[in-house]
């Protein structure tokens, strides 16, 4: 049986240790890059999702320090290091634009559009919503997996190889893949480069398990989550401990909580579910790097609605996850 103070616990909602300073439209999905010269000075990248939306920076106790606006309806970022730029290795940040079927790209930390490239050519569903950035550790390619608004049973997401033409970025197509159930749509989509894995979420049905390198190829490895969300599977996040073991944290949006299951097992099923001070988070990141004294087991972003994204202590996140392990295992 549960002690009180464990039923309180696992009840209580995480308090965020930053909330940012809001936004014009509506936050959907973050990204963190982490500065090589002092991980306390990194900055978490996100997106306003609008007709008149934005990509913003802001600095870790969640102040707005760039922005680029005047982007047509704006809704995932994902980030990439070290991508050859006329000779310079320049980090990334690949955004999609859904009302031009576009992926635009940003060298960070400055956000200076350095390419961009057309998505779902040929295609009568576009609208690209969801966006993962993969770079394969052993050829140093990096790609951009990315879903969109409505697809088809299968081949729902298109991967693009990155490259540079005339001195910008362009994306070239190299495979589509990805079963859908057809239940609701797919936005979320996070790669695990280390382990070689892409998941996506598959909203009303569980998350899906694919190999990142396209040479793998297109064989669906796992599903997992399944009648463990209210309603809407969402945010997906990895978290590592070591190189083959962590947590995938996903969002159950219209619970306001997050379903963690092992990196090395997610066909475990669930471990914890985690009650956080967000409201309906569809887009969220986490990092384990040492952010410094406020942060120094990573951070956990996620959105919030109220036009913020909500920046916790990734300590206070794994407490609750052993204290969760602890409980299942008496």
């Amino acid at each position: 049986m549960m002690s009180c103070q464990g039923q309180k616990q696992s009840i209580e909602k995480l308090k965020p240790s930053i909330i940012t300073e809001t936004v014009v439209h509506d936050t959907d999905d973050p990204a963190i890059w982490i500065n090589p010269k002092d991980a306390s000075k990194s900055i978490i990248i996100g997106t306003d999702k609008d007709t008149d939306g934005g990509l913003y920076a802001f600095d870790l106790n969640g102040k707005i320090i760039n922005k680029v606006p005047g982007l047509k309806r704006p809704n995932n970022v994902d980030i990439e290091y070290g991508f050859i730029l006329n000779g310079k290795k320049v980090d990334i940040a690949a955004v999609t634009e859904r009302e031009t079927n576009k992926v635009k790209l940003y060298s960070l930390p400055e956000l200076k559009e350095v390419g961009e490239f057309s998505v779902f050519d040929g295609e009568t569903e576009r609208g690209p919503m969801g966006i993962s950035m993969y770079k394969n550790p052993e050829t140093g390619k990096i790609y951009a997996i990315v879903g969109r608004k409505s697809g088809p049973k299968d081949g729902y997401l298109w991967q693009y190889e990155l490259s540079e033409k005339n001195g910008t970025m362009i994306g070239t197509i190299v495979r589509k893949f990805g079963k859908y159930s057809g239940l609701k749509e797919i936005e979320s989509i996070a790669v695990d480069d280390q382990m070689g894995y892409i998941y996506y979420s598959d909203e009303q049905f569980g998350v899906h398990q694919y190999f990142a390198d396209p040479s793998k190829g297109n064989e669906e490895l796992l599903v997992f989550g399944k009648g463990d969300f209210t309603s809407d599977v969402e945010g997906i996040s990895i978290y590592p401990v070591s190189k083959n073991t962590g947590y995938i944290l996903v969002s159950n949006q219209q619970n306001d909580t997050f379903n963690v299951y092992l990196r090395e097992a997610p066909s475990k099923g669930r471990i914890a579910e985690i009650p956080v001070s967000t409201s309906e988070s569809d887009g969220s990141e986490v990092t384990a790097v040492n952010l410094g004294p406020k942060f120094p087991k990573g951070v956990f972003v996620a959105m919030s609605n109220g036009r913020v994204f909500h920046l916790y202590d990734w300590r206070l996140v794994e407490e609750r996850i052993k204290a969760a392990q602890k409980t299942a295992g008496q």
